[in-house]
């Protein structure tokens, strides 16, 4: 049985280490040299460099629909911070700095987050769409993702995607999700809503050289001592626009989740002992 954490012994001290950690978490930002972008341009930028869209509503999760809806509302509340923000050059991207304070007017609602490794509802819930939403529109640009951590746990399918290690899980004081543009041109992010789908472009001042094509190789389920896991290897062409020719392929990262629910009969899942 694992070591319990201080907040499980003595669970009212919970909002102030969430203060602390919050507290350290901006400290940080405002202490480690970094240009933060934060600028809104009403003014679209000419180019698309990147485009990406999802659904809003699971309807696998498996929970009461009350709580897909909150997610939308959400996800409303952060794309104001969001839509038109321009990430000029030398400027770091921080979802958390973008974000930040969109809840100060109108509170968050109750939505589905993994706390821990269990699903739950808290407030705010649901803000990791968003943040998957900008990991896969960064992923197809020359921008350089600073920060990634994918999710540890899955206890549903994700709608409107076939490839694995593709989202970027956000926590505030914990984890965050960070590009910095190392080009000399402006970006500008844009979202949209349809009653059906989220929308997500990243916009550039200057006609895109290069497009990019996100790929998996390796990939496996595997079981290890019951839990099983999917790993799979990210990697990244890109491809010269003019000619349409690819020009080089890198491998970004390997990722592993674990996998809670359960996976079709014809998906091989390797047996792997472990000592």
């Amino acid at each position: 049985m694992g070591r319990k954490r201080l907040t499980e012994i003595i669970p009212w001290i919970l909002p102030l280490r969430k203060w602390q950690r919050t507290f350290c978490f901006y400290m940080g930002m405002a202490l480690d040299g970094r240009k933060y972008a934060q600028q809104m341009e009403e003014k679209t930028l000419p180019y698309i460099q990147a485009k990406s869209s999802s659904p809003l509503y699971n309807r696998e999760t498996g929970f009461d629909m009350k709580y897909q809806e909150n997610k939308v509302f959400n996800l409303k509340l952060t794309a104001k911070k969001l839509d038109g923000m321009v990430i000029r050059p030398g400027e770091t991207f921080s979802f958390w700095k973008a974000v930040r304070h969109a809840d100060k007017e109108t509170p968050y609602r109750e939505g589905l987050t993994v706390v821990n490794g269990e699903m739950m509802t808290t407030s705010g819930g649901g803000l990791c769409q968003m943040s998957n939403l900008l990991f896969d529109l960064f992923l197809h640009s020359p921008l350089r993702i600073t920060e990634r951590r994918g999710h540890g746990k899955k206890e549903f399918p994700d709608p409107g995607t076939s490839l694995a290690g593709m989202d970027a899980t956000v926590s505030e004081g914990w984890i965050d999700l960070k590009v910095e543009n190392n080009k000399q041109q402006v970006y500008q992010i844009k979202i949209d809503f349809d009653e059906e789908r989220i929308y997500g472009f990243l916009r550039a001042e200057l006609e895109p050289d290069a497009e990019y094509e996100i790929l998996n190789r390796n990939v496996a389920y595997v079981r290890k001592n019951g839990v099983i896991y999917q790993q799979a290897d990210v990697y990244r062409k890109r491809i010269a626009r003019m000619q349409k020719a690819e020009v080089s392929e890198e491998k970004l990262y390997s990722n592993c989740c674990e996998i809670a629910y359960q996976l079709p009969e014809c998906v091989e899942i390797k047996e792997e002992s472990v000592l």
